[in-house]
């Protein structure tokens, strides 16, 4: 293995995921890559004035408009004949649920050829923890100090309802599952976009120590499902046949605290729907 496209040294938070989804990305995707990263997180890695921790070209967008550079940088590449070359978007879900959205939904509707991973950590956790339409009911957020009410936006199945060709969830917890799906989105011609779950020790209130733990849990109950959808067909990735209970997922986190009885039964059913359904999906695409 050569150099890594990432320096050793970064000023991410203990147990960061987005660096471990950051650093797996450059492991896949190789050098021949450019990156545009909003205000965020990301932002920590594509640092600012002479300082970047990326050894690959990165930019730098606004928070609103990162699949729109993605699209200028694609087009630009393809008049330069360095159509190899890949483009990614990696930005948080403040970036891509919420603000970035409209962005994101328009280059996937131009069909242009780029990536797009959002590392979900559930929150605007680089401007102080503030709730985002990821943020799952009954969480805490400095926005949202007796938990969130709303449910979390399923930004996962709007972009599925507009077709693009590759489409897949990921999580740190199932690194070889992500490296994957990466490797399949770089022989997509056309949009592909992942979803990766990005455990935040900060923000979810959670020893440092647990990123990988809490990540897997949030599969192996159902509420993270790990599935691709290519060209319209579903294909689960990791088969949950005996769930373990969402209470273990919850408790081991400080940000549902507040919780209530209420909220645990809505998302136990949530998840146990959304994944029947998928399942049904699975087999009367095969």
């Amino acid at each position: 293995m050569g150099e890594s496209l990432i320096s050793c040294g970064t000023t991410t938070c203990e147990g960061c995921g987005m660096e471990l989804i950051a650093r797996t990305m450059m492991e896949v995707l190789g050098p021949d890559t450019i990156v545009v990263t909003p205000p965020s997180c990301s932002a920590i890695l594509t640092g600012y004035g002479l300082e970047t921790c990326w050894r690959i070209p990165a930019f730098q967008s606004n928070l609103e408009n990162v699949a729109a550079y993605c699209s200028g940088i694609r087009v630009g590449l393809e008049v330069s004949g360095k159509e190899h070359v890949q483009v990614v978007g990696f930005a948080g879900d403040g970036g891509t649920v919420d603000i970035g959205l409209q962005s994101l939904s328009g280059a996937i509707e131009r069909g242009h050829r780029f990536i797009y991973i959002c590392y979900d950590n559930e929150a605007y956790m680089n401007t102080g923890i503030q709730r985002s339409g990821a943020t799952p009911v009954g969480a805490w957020t400095t926005t949202t100090p007796e938990g969130k009410s709303e449910l979390k936006k399923d930004i996962v199945g709007m972009l599925m309802a507009q077709g693009l060709p590759y489409l897949a969830t990921a999580s740190v917890g199932y690194i070889d599952d992500l490296k994957r799906k990466l490797k399949t989105a770089k022989s997509v011609q056309g949009p592909a976009y992942l979803h990766v779950l990005s455990p935040c020790a900060t923000g979810w209130r959670f020893p440092a120590r647990d990123t990988i733990r809490v990540a897997r849990l949030a599969v192996d109950t159902n509420l993270w499902p790990l599935f691709e959808v290519t060209n319209g067909k579903v294909r689960l990735t990791r088969r949950i046949n005996s769930p373990k209970s969402i209470s273990e997922y919850l408790s081991a986190q400080g940000r549902f605290k507040n919780i209530t009885q209420k909220q645990i039964s809505v998302l136990q059913a949530g998840a146990d729907a959304y994944y029947k359904n998928l399942v049904l999906k699975e087999e009367q695409q095969s």
